[in-house]
C-alpha cells in the first residue's frame, strides 16, 4: 500500500495527518510506504515530515522547487511509489484514513478504481463547506456532466484510489497540474475503459482550503472544456 499525500504549507495539519495514517496502517498487517510531495511550501512542512520520518521509517518527502499543483505533486508521488494499491488523499484528511476500508472492499472485488464520494446517498457530511462553495460544486459537477459525461456525484473528493497498473496508466496521460486533475484522471479513466467505483464515504470540512473561489471556478470550467478538447470524446459502448 501506498499513500500519496500532497502538501502546500501544510505545518499546522501534517502531523497530525501523518500519525493517524502511520498507526492506522501498521494495524492493517501490509506493507506500506507514506509519500508526501510538498509542493513549494514557504512554511515549515518539509521540516516537520523529515522530523516525523525519524519515527516513521516507511515515511518519504519529495520536494518540488516552485509550487507546480496539486495534480503534478500527486503524479510525482504516484510515479515514486512502489505499492500494489496507490491512494491519493489530502493532507488535511477531511476524510478520515479508515474510510480507505470502503475503498479496499471494491477494489477487491473487480475494480480497477474506487473514489471517496461526498455526495451520493449513504455519504455522511459530520461537517459542512459555506453554501456558497457547495453551491459552486453543484455547479462544477453540472458541467462536467454536460461536457464530459462523467456521472459521479462528486468527482473532487480528495481520497482516490487506484490499483498500480491503473495508476500509472492514467497518470502517465494526465495533462492537468492543478485542481481539475481529479476530472481529467476520471475521464482518462473513462476513456480507457477502467472500473471505477464511486463509495459513499465519512467527511469533515476542513478550513483552509487552498481553493480561491472566484478565480479558480473560472479556471477549472475552462480547464473542462481543455480536458475535452485534448482528451477527445469516448467511443460508444454497444
Amino acid at each position: 500500500m501506498s499513500v500519496v499525500i500532497p502538501a502546500y504549507n501544510e505545518e499546522k495539519r501534517i502531523g497530525e495527518t501523518l500519525s493517524k495514517t502511520n498507526v492506522y496502517l501498521k494495524k492493517q498487517g501490509y506493507d506500506f510506504e507514506i509519500i508526501v510531495v510538498d509542493d513549494g511550501s514557504s512554511d515549515k512542512t518539509v521540516e516537520l515530515v523529515r522530523m516525523y520520518s525519524k519515527e516513521i521509517t516507511n515515511l518519504v518527502v519529495l520536494e518540488n522547487k516552485n509550487n507546480q499543483g496539486k495534480g503534478y505533486s500527486v503524479r510525482e508521488g504516484i510515479f515514486k511509489s512502489s505499492g500494489e494499491i496507490v491512494l491519493f488523499a489530502d493532507a488535511d484528511f477531511s476524510t478520515p484514513i479508515g474510510e480507505l476500508d470502503k475503498l479496499l472492499h471494491w477494489m477487491n472485488n473487480g475494480y480497477q478504481i474506487a473514489i471517496g464520494s461526498r455526495a451520493m446517498p449513504g455519504s455522511q457530511i459530520m461537517l459542512y463547506q459555506a453554501w456558497y462553495r457547495q453551491l459552486m460544486g453543484k455547479s462544477f459537477n453540472k458541467v462536467i456532466q454536460l461536457f464530459l459525461g462523467l456521472d459521479y456525484y462528486d468527482t473532487q473528493c480528495g481520497f482516490k484510489c487506484f490499483r498500480r497498473d491503473a495508476a500509472l496508466e492514467v497518470f502517465n496521460t494526465l495533462k492537468s497540474c492543478r485542481f481539475s486533475f481529479d476530472v481529467e484522471v476520471l475521464y482518462i479513466a473513462k476513456l480507457m475503459g477502467l472500473k471505477v467505483k464511486e463509495v459513499p464515504i465519512c467527511w469533515y470540512n476542513s478550513a483552509g482550503s487552498k481553493v480561491r473561489l472566484i478565480r479558480d471556478s473560472a479556471k477549472m470550467f475552462l480547464d473542462v472544456l481543455q480536458i475535452r478538447l485534448s482528451c477527445g470524446k469516448p467511443e460508444k459502448q454497444d
